[in-house]
């Protein structure tokens, strides 16, 4: 006899006005299971998730908890049922202690006194019981974010939950932290608890899960046992047909392989003993050194938040430089602003894509010449617009980049997130340039895209660009770079040549650890 789910959702539907986000969506979780959930941007696997959890309330669909059927409709019917969430991004008090930010919203025992000693026990023995090492009295802000994630993981076992949701829990975490979290999950498995871990890292599901399920457009693609999973199977059933598996950067892990060449003589951007001050006359970027050849991509690793953001806007003139040199093809741009950098040969894809380099009240032709509308051929001499030229280049944009857009005319804020990436890379890919500065250029892009960026930025490269690419995917850096260096709290820890990649020794300067300490 079949064994009976802990957890099924039947029939699922959401929609968003006109867009369905879930379309007849089901899942089964059973007991003592961690239960991988893929899917590209855009899929539904938060938005499920999300419905479980009781954020969303769906148009149709039933949840069954141990074959019962179960109506939740809030975040704290959901804990009631004993199913938690770790979302991406963390919802902590910074200056507040870790028992006190595991505590709030629940029942106090000593609510008069607000004394925590028994709840800092209890956090102490969940803490050594699965894994999660952390100090029950630390306070928020100090901590880095591969323990903020264990706080959010303890928070849901302070409730006394028995399904816990991970939505992209490996995004902040150095390798070392993966393996713990790894260990961590399958202690709670073992325990009693079922899992339910969102993902679009195939290598990760392949490693840690007992099932994995796929999500592609809003409706289930497939489910099955990892032992009958591939890398090949569930990429086809991710994207469709449409990619060659046994050719993709992706999955070949070729990357340089074999398209190496000899990085150029020439340094297009040379950073000295540069520091940057945030508001408070604090150093975000200290004293930091190094050199981007010609032909060269130079990796920038780091977990988010140590300082790479910064860095790229002072580079760009977005942000002041307190001291320090920035020389570009010989030339010190320290104190040269972003419009005259972009009229030297330097592109920039920004991180948020939402707020920088974006207008959303202007239109897809617009956005896809921005920053480079004042020069030939889309300003003439006497200043105005070359409305045919822009248009051209606009429409064989959209085609080229697979822009999803009625036509150059549409209003940007009409287009989605990863449509607006589209308009990002197009713009920058297709104005000549010496210097290439990209900031997690993939982030939620589909495999497809994801696959057509990678090819881009080594044809750029071959074609002698110079690229400073800043992301928190290490599997990223070290498919495409030349070199890595790895950034803590505002400081450079390293740099290795290709020949030195290793992911661990890469986490371990990700922790603050240098090569000769």
């Amino acid at each position: 006899m079949a064994q009976q789910p802990l957890l099924k959702m039947v029939g699922v539907r959401k929609t968003f006005g006109p867009v369905v986000a879930l379309d007849n969506v089901s899942l089964e979780l059973n007991k003592n299971e961690i239960h991988g959930f893929l899917g590209g941007n855009g899929a539904g696997k938060t938005t499920l998730m999300n419905v479980l959890y009781g954020l969303y309330k769906p148009d149709a669909g039933e949840i069954y908890l141990d074959g019962q059927k179960i109506d939740i409709r809030s975040p704290k019917d959901a804990i009631a049922h004993g199913i938690g969430m770790v979302h991406q991004h963390f919802l902590q008090i910074e200056n507040y202690t870790v028992t006190e930010n595991i505590v709030l919203g629940t029942e106090l025992q000593n609510r008069p006194t607000l004394k925590l000693d028994e709840a800092e026990k209890r956090i102490a023995d969940l803490s050594e019981r699965f894994g999660l090492v952390v100090d029950p009295r630390a306070v928020i802000e100090n901590l880095p974010m591969g323990v903020r994630q264990r706080v959010e993981i303890l928070k849901a076992l302070y409730r006394g939950v028995r399904i816990l949701i991970l939505d992209e829990p490996t995004t902040n975490l150095t390798p070392q932290e993966v393996d713990a979290l790894f260990e961590s999950l399958r202690v709670m498995v073992n325990q009693g608890l079922s899992v339910v871990f969102i993902t679009h890292k195939l290598r990760e599901v392949m490693s840690v899960c007992d099932r994995i399920s796929v999500l592609r457009n809003g409706r289930n693609a497939i489910s099955l046992p990892r032992s009958e999973a591939n890398e090949e199977i569930l990429v086809r059933e991710m994207v469709g047909e449409g990619l060659d598996v046994e050719k993709s950067l992706l999955f070949s892990g070729e990357g340089l392989g074999k398209k190496t060449l000899p990085v150029g003589e020439k340094v297009v951007l040379h950073v000295e003993n540069l520091t940057v001050r945030d508001e408070n006359g604090l150093p975000v970027v200290n004293d930091v050194s190094f050199d981007v050849h010609e032909q060269e991509i130079l990796g920038l690793a780091g977990v988010a938040g140590n300082g790479q953001q910064e860095l790229a806007e002072s580079l760009l003139g977005i942000r002041p430089i307190a001291a320090g040199r920035v020389v570009i093809n010989g030339t010190d741009v320290a104190q040269t602003g972003t419009r005259q950098l972009i009229e030297q040969g330097v592109t920039y894809i920004p991180q948020d894509r939402l707020n920088d380099g974006f207008l959303p009240r202007a239109s897809v032709a617009q956005n896809l010449i921005l920053g480079y509308h004042r020069q030939p051929p889309y300003s003439s001499k006497n200043g105005l617009l070359n409305w045919p030229a822009i248009y051209q280049t606009a429409r064989r944009l959209i085609k080229e980049y697979t822009i999803k857009t009625t036509g150059p005319d549409e209003i940007g804020a009409n287009l989605s997130g990863g449509n607006i990436q589209r308009v990002m890379l197009a713009r920058a890919f297709s104005h000549q340039a010496r210097l290439m500065i990209a900031h997690n250029p993939t982030r939620g892009l589909d495999i497809h895209s994801m696959e057509f960026v990678y090819t881009k930025l080594l044809e750029q490269k071959e074609q002698g660009l110079a690229t400073l690419l800043i992301s928190e995917d290490l599997d990223e850096l070290m498919l495409l770079c030349n070199r890595i260096a790895v950034m803590y709290r505002g400081q450079i820890m390293g740099i290795l040549d290709r020949s030195q990649f290793d992911k661990y020794q890469i986490g371990r300067l990700m922790s603050g650890v240098k090569i000769n300490d």
